[in-house]
């Protein structure tokens, strides 16, 4: 059975959608495409339906990504179907332990923490930034996404 992995930020956007394409990129190099399935939502139901800020599939697609996700509201029913829960801040990280149902608050990991450069650092949402904000947050994902696939797979390998 796959490993579940869902990347949350505010408005899912920029940082979760970037995170997720990054992820799904690092999986596939791995050669572990089967082994996981990768999605992100947003705690916020703005954006719902809209696909990512194009100024974020620009950057990624200047790296040979494409972000192709459309923005959801995470649910309760993501405790369920998720084995992880990865916040892109701690912000969303409280949010997102307040809406976990009972017993399921430890999904929710800090996607910084496996960042070996700012381990517990919040991503920085680069919405209201410069374009040079959706490179910080590629860059973080990168280092991010390595930290945290390679605790993944010695995790479900024992």
């Amino acid at each position: 059975m796959p490993t579940r992995v869902l990347f949350v930020c505010l408005g899912n956007i920029c940082r979760s959608p970037a995170a997720e394409t990054v992820f799904a990129s690092l999986v596939g190099e791995a050669g572990l495409t089967e082994e996981f399935n990768i999605d992100s939502a947003g705690t916020g139901g703005w954006h719902v339906g809209e696909a990512a800020d194009p100024r974020m599939r620009q950057a990624a697609q200047r790296r040979g990504l494409s972000i192709t996700s459309i923005a959801r509201q995470v649910t309760r029913d993501d405790f369920d179907r998720f084995d992880v829960i990865v916040a892109m801040d701690a912000t969303n990280a409280r949010a997102l332990a307040q809406m976990a149902p009972a017993g399921q608050a430890s999904k929710v990991v800090l996607f910084r923490n496996y960042d070996p450069d700012l381990p517990g650092a919040d991503v920085p949402d680069p919405y209201y930034g410069g374009s040079n904000g959706f490179d910080e947050v590629l860059d973080i994902a990168s280092r991010a996404g390595r930290g945290l696939l390679a605790a993944l797979t010695q995790k479900t390998r024992g």
